[in-house]
């Protein structure tokens, strides 16, 4: 940079294939959708102002611009601090023209805006490139993308790039399978150098790892698949920040069958309780699951959670291997006195008592635990993953111990 001339320097100060992250450019496939979903200031704007400036550079020359309402559309898309206007090198800067509604590049080329609350505003303009910004946010966004798709009739490779932040919408949901489309995603703490220094840190404060979290600032698109036995509003209302004392903390295991590369997780969740009667509640303190794992392996873990919590006791689920799992941990020399387990009925049956205990507000968790969260909300789905929901096993068996022995424990020996 030190030997540049200032014309080279500009050059590669306004070169946005060098500056712009990996997602923030379309995939280099063949696509006639590129849908960028990003988190709050993950750059989504820029990506879209650049992409419909190269475009514009490229040929284009009818330009939908369609964002929530007419106000979102100039103040975002065409004023904003990344938007059209100042991403264009002073010699290409478009005009915007109020009263028209449109803007004018000096090469001819003209964007109209649109408002997504006019749907029907879009039928009858054609053009060979669109942009739609905060999709998911649009008042009606299916019939506005349907207009806007039958107006993509012009030029020999008529293309349309979204940008939002995602929501759980049928319109989304439906855009991301069909064909034709490409997905980029990117999170705020992609484009942190780029924001207010302690803006990343006091959102994640407040929301790192939550619902509105992991969706305003990961980018990611959170639903409750219809079935699943929990939803992300029981898990929500389940997040507290206490933790106190307890009169019983148990480490519940659900060790996988094998222990090879492509082996399920070690389920092993700790959980503590308080109360008694119906106000007797359960806390998850833990989520130590993880895999594939050698027996060794999880039962050290076993054990460190045994110790570091205080626990009375481990209760381990022995279908698969009875003798071995408990050889296994008696294999640690911790002494952990471990009740054995064993299901007589099916996952989905167990677990059912357990989450109707989180709707009735009796078991509560201490923190964010993403990968249980998920397999929970998951759990008791028609496509839900095949694999075994081994933290969820965990979990059921814990919060059963702790809160719906009817007065049998379960097999209890010190190894």
């Amino acid at each position: 940079m030190a030997k540049m001339g200032q014309r080279e320097l500009m050059a590669m100060l306004a070169d946005w294939t060098f500056w712009g992250r990996t997602e923030q450019h379309p995939p280099e496939t063949d696509w006639s959708i590129w849908l960028f979903l990003g988190g709050r200031g993950a750059g989504k704007t820029r990506a879209g102002a650049e992409w419909v400036s190269a475009q514009v550079r490229a040929g284009c020359r009818r330009v939908a611009l369609v964002a929530p309402t007419l106000g979102d559309a100039r103040e975002v898309m065409v004023d904003g601090p990344s938007g059209l206007k100042q991403v264009s090198p002073w010699g290409e800067r478009p005009v915007f023209e109020v009263s028209r509604r449109r803007l004018v590049w000096p090469n001819g080329a003209i964007g109209y805006v649109f408002s997504a609350e006019d749907a029907d505003s879009l039928r009858g303009p054609q053009f060979d490139c669109a942009w739609a910004d905060e999709f998911a946010a649009w008042a009606a966004p299916q019939a506005t993308l349907d207009n806007l798709r039958l107006g993509l009739r012009l030029g020999d490779n008529p293309r349309l790039a979204v940008t939002t932040t995602p929501r759980p919408i049928p319109a989304l949901k439906r855009l991301i399978t069909q064909p034709g489309v490409a997905v980029t995603r990117g999170g705020t703490a992609q484009n942190a150098n780029n924001l207010a220094p302690g803006f990343l840190a006091a959102m994640e404060a407040s929301y790192g790892g939550s619902r509105l979290g992991r969706q305003e600032l990961d980018g990611e698109l959170i639903e409750d698949p219809p079935g699943a036995l929990w939803t992300r509003d029981d898990i929500e209302a389940a997040i507290t920040g206490e933790r106190g004392d307890f009169d019983r903390i148990v480490v519940a295991v659900d060790p996988p069958a094998s222990a090879h590369a492509g082996s399920d997780e070690c389920g092993i969740v700790v959980a503590g309780a308080r109360g008694s009667g119906p106000g007797r509640v359960a806390t998850i303190l833990a989520d130590k699951s993880f895999g594939p794992a050698s027996p060794e392996a999880w039962a050290r873990v076993v054990a460190q959670s045994y110790e570091e919590f205080e626990a009375d006791r481990v209760v381990a689920e022995v279908n698969q291997g009875g003798d071995m799992v408990m050889s296994v941990l008696a294999a640690t020399g911790a002494g952990l006195p471990v009740s054995a387990v064993r299901a007589s009925r099916g996952k989905h049956v167990r677990a059912e008592p357990v989450a109707a205990l989180y709707a009735a507000g009796r078991v509560k968790h201490t923190g964010r635990f993403r990968e249980l969260e998920d397999q929970m909300c998951a759990f008791g789905a028609p496509d839900a993953p095949k694999s075994s929901p081994d933290r969820v096993d965990a979990l059921v068996w814990a919060v059963s111990v702790l809160l719906l022995n009817t007065g049998r424990e379960p097999r209890l020996r010190r190894l």
